[in-house]
């Protein structure tokens, strides 16, 4: 069993074996993670607000969700009514997942289940069962005693059965091992097209290998990914420019590209002038 401590800006993370995830914050943090794992999250203090696609979600003290894989969340912990942050994560990667699939009674699957669409799923709250849960790994937040191998999990078990007690369409969501889930690419490009992401990433976030990716780029496309991203850039540059009132030196890096001579160039050649006639 591996513990990892990280300490920085007032954040402490402890992940026990890349399955028990606890977090703590005297200062709202915000961060814009990329779930390549399901997530069950509860929050012991403080508030958890998740925005995707212009939805924010907040989560309070006591209350639990669920953050689908493959999309981009962004995330703010922060304290509440005079209590610092603190949640635990829970992660279930797709070995253990099939691990679990494989000790089920396939008769005993809803038929009719069918995956989830939404990336931020909140739970009921007072759940016997989410209280028990969590209530249950809460010592581990401070003794600095790691739970065993064995009770990670237990405590992993515990966090799908909470899930398929919830919904169950998360027999679906979760078990379904035929392909990974396929995001709509050009939302998902649309959305975080200003990131820092290579062709290969991209291709895993929105559900694909790097060749089933190309191949349905190309349907919606006739230029490759790289060029497509550089358009992109550069179309919602024009567009803050237009605007007026924005430095040429922000506005760049706010659309994706980390070098400002490479900027005016793509630019120029798009465009036929430089940025700067903008202002």
């Amino acid at each position: 069993m591996q513990k990892n401590k990280t300490i920085m800006e007032g954040v402490k993370t402890i992940k026990y074996s890349d399955i028990f995830l606890s977090c703590f914050a005297d200062n709202a943090q915000s961060c814009i993670p990329t779930a390549k794992e399901h997530y069950l999250a509860y929050v012991c203090s403080g508030e958890l607000e998740l925005t995707e696609r212009g939805k924010t979600t907040r989560i309070h003290n006591g209350e639990c969700v669920f953050i689908r894989k493959d999309n981009r969340v962004s995330m703010t912990k922060q304290p509440k009514n005079g209590e610092q942050f603190k949640s635990i994560f829970l992660s279930f990667s797709r070995k253990f997942l099939r691990e679990f699939y494989q000790t089920m009674d396939k008769k005993q699957l809803p038929e009719d289940a069918r995956r989830q669409k939404v990336s931020v799923y909140r739970l009921p709250s007072d759940r016997p069962d989410i209280v028990s849960l969590f209530e249950s790994m809460t010592p581990y937040l401070d003794s600095g005693i790691p739970p065993t191998d064995e009770l990670i999990r237990l405590k992993i078990q515990e966090g799908i059965y909470v899930l398929l007690n919830t919904d169950k369409n998360f027999y679906s969501s979760l078990f379904d091992f035929s392909e990974p889930w396929k995001i709509d690419i050009l939302d998902y490009l649309n959305e975080n097209y200003m990131y820092d992401l290579s062709i290969e990433e991209i291709a895993s976030y929105t559900g694909r290998s790097l060749a089933t990716f190309k191949r349905d780029f190309k349907k919606i496309s006739p230029l490759p990914p790289q060029k497509w991203l550089i358009k992109k850039r550069l179309e919602a540059a024009y567009e803050k420019l237009q605007e007026g009132g924005k430095k040429i030196s922000d506005v760049y890096a706010d659309v994706g590209f980390k070098n400002l001579t490479h900027f005016y160039f793509a630019y120029e050649r798009q465009y036929g002038y430089s940025p700067a006639n903008n202002n």
